[in-house]
């Protein structure tokens, strides 16, 4: 099927123009579209290049004209998910998120690989989204973005009861209520105590697999995926191959604050990979683009307290991964806790949070070293993510 939609795209949208003439359209139609977004702007409309108001749908639209044809576009959504399915952990119903149309359809046509692979990997087209995202996140941070706030809250009807700060002028920027924090109890952490139990990491869309292997055979699509291309390091790769993996996609509706699953100490000093912005929507994670291999990110690596019944030692040896990669129009990934190694880190502790936009966190474990809960697998093979807190207990040590 992506085969045919590819050979469809060659022959509609390729057309004479050169690879030159593709990166020079799709440069001004992004860049447009950040300045339009900007709240110094006429319209003044903030977006995440996946949510868009109904209002500046319109400058997203020269991005998706300089890919494809708009009539291609109504033919193939209506057969295209636009959009994933999720579970509601606390129902187990299965939900449908949807993704307006003209707000995220192109952005995904572009990432999922469904047009020209050659297109996608020009470094000048991975410079401007880069370029794009850092400009993006200016605008997320001027004084005057605070008029989107309460047009943020409305469309996602967020819950502001949990806010710890409730006076929504205090916020110097549209920024800052993106990674706002919460009350301490508003996310209790399970079973906090007990180094036995592991919680989410995030408020997200989670997916969890046995073993890298099987989430690559799953969800992890990109051709070039390996643990060597994710982390750059040998001596982890070698501890973490045959591991399982934990994958916390956020929203732009989610609290964007990311906390340890484990409590344990910092092995060794955060490390910055740079890269692309890349979305991380399943679109795109579920196609062949190495998303989370090519996407800008930092690696934290903890060793954990994991003491076996009637054993009070601490740092058995244990470790785990916690990656946390950037996204489109993300500039920003700020490390708040567990910055140096020797830092201490207890269970739910924050670890750091993303500037606006959709973003992942990825976690690893060691091989047979932990299980994650039944729900969570079944879905994961079922190729589905569910919807889980900060704090709730995803899986255990063995």
């Amino acid at each position: 099927m992506a085969n045919e939609r590819t050979s469809q795209l060659d022959a509609i949208a390729g057309g004479n123009k050169t690879l030159d003439e593709h990166v020079q359209d799709i440069s001004h139609a992004l860049k447009s579209s950040v300045s339009q977004s900007s709240p110094l702007a006429e319209s003044g409309q903030l977006f995440d290049g996946g949510v868009l108001t109904s209002s500046n749908e319109s400058c997203f639209k020269a991005l998706y004209h300089a890919i494809m044809p708009t009539n291609w576009i109504h033919e193939e959504s209506k057969e295209y998910r636009f959009g994933n399915y999720v579970v509601n952990r606390k129902t187990s119903e299965t939900m449908w998120e949807d993704m307006p149309l003209y707000t995220r359809i192109g952005m995904h046509l572009l990432f999922a690989c469904m047009v020209d692979r050659q297109l996608l990997h020009t470094h000048r087209l991975q410079h401007l989204f880069a370029e794009e995202s850092i400009r993006q996140g200016l605008h997320f941070d001027a004084p005057e973005s605070t008029a989107q706030i309460p047009h943020f809250i409305k469309t996602y009807s967020l819950d502001t009861s949990d806010l710890l700060e409730q006076d929504l002028s205090k916020y110097r920027s549209f920024n800052e209520f993106f990674y706002r924090k919460l009350k301490a109890d508003a996310r209790p952490i399970h079973e906090k105590d007990n180094p036995n139990v592991i919680v989410s990491a995030a408020d997200c869309r989670l997916t969890a697999f046995e073993s890298i292997t099987s989430a690559t055979e799953i969800w992890i699509k990109g051709k070039s995926f390996t643990l060597d291309r994710l982390l750059q390091d040998d001596e982890l790769v070698q501890t973490f191959t045959g591991g399982a993996i934990a994958i916390f996609r956020l929203a732009p509706q989610d609290y964007h604050r990311f906390h340890s699953p484990v409590r344990g100490k910092v092995l060794r000093d955060p490390k910055k990979i740079d890269g692309t912005y890349f979305t991380v929507n399943p679109m795109a994670v579920n196609e062949d683009l190495d998303v989370f291999t090519e996407n800008v990110r930092m690696i934290s690596v903890l060793e954990l307290d994991q003491p076996q019944e009637g054993d009070n030692q601490e740092g058995l040896g244990h470790q785990c991964v916690f990656v946390s990669i950037g996204a489109l129009l993300v500039g920003s990934i700020e490390l708040t806790g567990a910055k140096e190694k020797g830092n201490r880190v207890e269970k739910g502790d924050e670890l750091g949070y993303f500037a606006y936009g959709g973003s992942t966190c990825v976690l690893l474990f060691q091989k047979d070293s932990v299980q994650f809960d039944e729900d969570l697998i079944q879905s994961s093979k079922a190729k589905l993510e569910t919807l889980v807190q900060m704090g709730e207990q995803i899986g255990v040590f063995l």
